[in-house]
């Protein structure tokens, strides 16, 4: 193997490795709101406050998801 093919090799190796925390971060999407719609089947009353503190998790969340993409697509292409 040229040098040259293993260099493509290891970056496309190195981006799917990055793409790891999309998974994570979906794991912990669906448990973050699973976890709401559970405390809001035992306390209806509590939605709206709770309700900010689920998208605050969320953007959170997704950041992460968006910084492995972010990094995956950095390696990529330089």
């Amino acid at each position: 193997m040229d040098p040259q093919s293993a260099a493509l090799l290891a970056k496309d190796v190195g981006a799917g490795l990055a793409t790891i925390g999309v998974a994570g971060a979906g794991v912990g999407i669906g448990n973050l709101f699973g976890a709401f719609v559970s405390s809001v089947g035992r306390n209806p009353a509590a939605r709206d406050t709770m309700f900010k503190d689920v998208l605050l998790g969320f953007a959170l969340t997704e950041a992460v998801a968006l910084y492995a993409l972010v990094i995956a697509l950095v390696i990529l292409f330089t």
